[in-house]
């Protein structure tokens, strides 16, 4: 028969629930804590208590040393009583020595009760800590035990209790004393007074744990979840993925007819759970995540300004389902996909298309191979505008084409002038070479330029008033200035603002006849050796020609709200006729032609159709006199080729033509002829 300690101490260990050495360790140091309070043991003197879990008799022991003389009784020990108690025992060595008391007194007693109370709550805590540590992050059971403002306590086991506070909670959901619910243990804390757990029923892993409990694929690993958004009580997404083949992610969560996902539904307050797959490519992913039945295109930002940005086209009765309600659906696909979702309609960004292409003509350039479809487009949208009818499959591949690359084109010139980019490296570069020639050939030529150059005023070169303010208003102020741009050759003076050939042989004269003259790169006086333009003679006279008149295209209104500008024409000059005489030079003479008006039925039927969506059309020939930059040659006897617009920029060119005959220079300006092959060529009068 056990005795009454025995059955006490078995009593305890159940209570606590725990292991008999935890229990008999703590009684243990009890007993000893209490000897010591009650004989005065100083805190050097090792203690030790035993007891016999059979009988429940304890013994004391107190660490003695053995001396020869014994001066004090309590810490010191003969050798003669010291080898009763270890027989090997010698001076100077350490024994454990029995002072059990026969009564250890009630203040003793009482101490032994608190300690060993103690070292049991403490035992229990530590337990608990470690118990609910490995179950953090898992799903328990637990029961209401009451309800305040600040959260819900939880009973979970024997005494353990949980906090839900209200940030953890799913938003609109009541709890009801004593009903039992499944929790999120989300962290244990070591507080002193015990471990505080703390649960949640609105956190995303939650979602995931009840996905393995209820679905046998996901807890084998057949199915993997990838990723998972969640806004506790109305909405969450899951992205799952198979992980062998001929299995079907999505309708393994799902279940037969809904059954799996209806089930976790419920138990979160019937939130409404999207399973979508999971897809490598981001297009695809951010597709399947906004959970829509068709999407145009998805066009991928990754350095965007304000983040990685994924620009969604959708049809625009498809554009409210996907923002979702207060932006719910876009929120959550944004961080389900982990990017910056942003969402138009499809008229919408057709429009945005075509003012991009209309406000900056230098992207027809990276949309060669859909640049074609862009009439088309503003025709579509045009159709659309008057009649509002749903887009064809046709339609709808037409601008998805050229959305998309009009996106890209953007996102590739803006990468291009990043700083940091290889292009812009290599401008960097190539703008550091040009710098570094400029800043030579200046040097250069300033050493050929005598020092005193550039004291004397401009006025004393004895120019005409005409030329010589043109070179004070370029900044010109001392011979010397222009001495060196001479030096640096005629280009140096062709490019300043009003001087033109006429102006070069002026100053040249006025240069010559002057003092002063530019030395050579050895350093003496010599007379210039200039390779430069030589003298301009005029012309011989020519018949007059006349060019047709160019129109000028309109300014563009705004069409629904979206600014659509068409560009800018510019009117060639009549070409004038020139006349050379002996010691005289006739100025050439310009004349503007006429612009053509659009006929008023056509304004009229455009205002109409778009409202003042009359930029439309000058987009399309803008566009097509891009793409019909090279027309292709006519040969003898056949008819040139016609085309669908008449209304278009002629393209014109400037270039510099030397005269082997006459030795001379003239610089000249081309214009395209309508209806002809080649370049027209005529004086430009400079």
């Amino acid at each position: 028969m056990k005795s009454e300690f025995a059955l006490a101490f078995n009593q305890i260990c159940a209570e606590y629930s725990l292991p008999k050495e935890v229990v008999l360790d703590a009684v243990r140091a009890a007993l000893a804590t209490a000897y010591r309070r009650d004989w005065r043991i100083p805190a050097t003197q090792n203690v030790a208590a035993e007891i016999s879990l059979e009988t429940g008799l304890a013994r004391i022991y107190v660490e003695q040393a053995v001396v020869e003389n014994v001066e004090d009784p309590q810490i010191e020990i003969g050798l003669p009583e010291a080898r009763r108690v270890r027989p090997d025992a010698e001076i100077g060595d350490v024994v454990m020595v029995d002072v059990t008391p026969r009564d250890f007194g009630r203040i003793a007693a009482q101490t032994a009760k608190q300690v060993i109370t103690q070292r049991l709550r403490e035992a229990e805590r530590e337990s608990q800590f470690n118990r609910f540590s490995r179950q953090e992050h898992e799903i328990i059971i637990g029961t209401v035990q009451s309800i305040s403002p600040q959260g819900v306590t939880l009973h979970l086991e024997r005494t353990e209790e949980a906090l839900m506070p209200r940030r953890e909670q799913i938003p609109g959901e009541r709890y009801v004393l004593h009903q039992k619910i499944r929790v999120y243990v989300l962290e244990v804390r070591r507080t002193p007074r015990g471990p505080e757990i703390i649960v949640s029923r609105s956190h995303p892993l939650m979602l995931r744990r009840l996905l393995e409990l209820e679905v046998p694929e996901v807890r084998t690993g057949q199915v993997e979840i990838n990723a998972i958004a969640r806004e506790a009580g109305a909405r969450a997404k899951v992205a799952v993925s198979a992980r062998q083949p001929g299995v079907d992610p999505v309708g393994a969560c799902v279940g037969m007819r809904g059954i799996r996902i209806q089930t976790i539904s419920r138990e979160l307050h019937e939130e409404r759970i999207d399973v979508v797959e999971w897809s490598k490519d981001p297009e695809t992913f951010i597709s399947n995540a906004l959970s829509l039945p068709a999407i145009l295109c998805v066009t991928l930002d990754e350095n965007n300004p304000g983040g990685r940005t994924a620009s969604v086209v959708v049809l625009d009765e498809h554009l409210s389902l996907a923002i979702g309600r207060s932006g719910q659906n876009a929120r959550l696909a944004a961080k389900l996909t982990n990017w910056r979702v942003d969402i138009q309609g499809a008229t919408e960004a057709s429009i945005w298309a075509l003012e991009q292409v209309n406000q900056t003509p230098e992207l027809l350039d990276a949309l060669r191979g859909t640049a074609t479809l862009i009439p088309r487009l503003a025709g579509i949208i045009r159709t659309h505008e008057e009649s509002h009818y749903p887009y064809t499959d046709e339609e709808r591949t037409i601008m998805a084409t050229v959305i998309k690359g009009v996106r890209e084109a953007i996102i590739a010139r803006r990468e291009a002038e990043r700083p940091g980019s290889s292009q812009a490296r290599a401008r960097e570069r190539a703008q550091r070479t040009v710098e570094a020639e400029r800043a030579k050939a200046k040097e250069t030529a300033q050493a050929r330029v005598p020092k005193g150059a550039y004291d004397v005023p401009l006025a004393d070169l004895q120019l005409s008033t005409k030329v010589y303010s043109n070179l004070i208003a370029n900044g010109l102020a001392s011979v010397g200035e222009v001495m060196e741009r001479v030096a640096l050759g005629d280009e140096a003076l062709l490019v300043l603002n009003g001087v033109g050939v006429k102006a070069l042989r002026e100053i040249k004269d006025a240069i010559d006849k002057s003092e002063l003259n530019l030395l050579e790169e050895g350093g003496a006086a010599e007379e210039e050796d200039l390779v430069a333009v030589e003298e301009i003679a005029e012309p011989e006279p020519a018949a007059e020609e006349t060019l047709e008149a160019e129109p000028e295209e309109a300014e563009a209104p705004e069409v629904a709200g979206v600014a659509v500008e068409a560009g800018e024409a510019q009117l060639p000059e009549a070409v004038a006729t020139q006349e050379a005489e002996a010691g005289d030079e006739a100025e050439a003479a310009s004349s503007e032609t006429e612009t053509e008006a659009p006929p008023a039925e056509e304004a009229q039927e455009a205002a109409a159709v778009f409202g003042d969506v009359t930029a439309l059309p000058e987009i399309v020939e803008i566009i097509e006199e891009e793409l019909f930059e090279d027309e292709e040659e006519v040969e003898p006897g056949e008819s040139a080729p016609t085309r669908t617009k008449s209304k278009g920029r002629r393209q014109r060119r400037r270039t510099v033509v030397y005269d082997d005959s006459s030795g001379e220079t003239f610089v000249v300006r081309k214009h395209r002829r309508r209806g002809g092959t080649g370049w027209d060529d005529f004086d430009d009068g400079r």
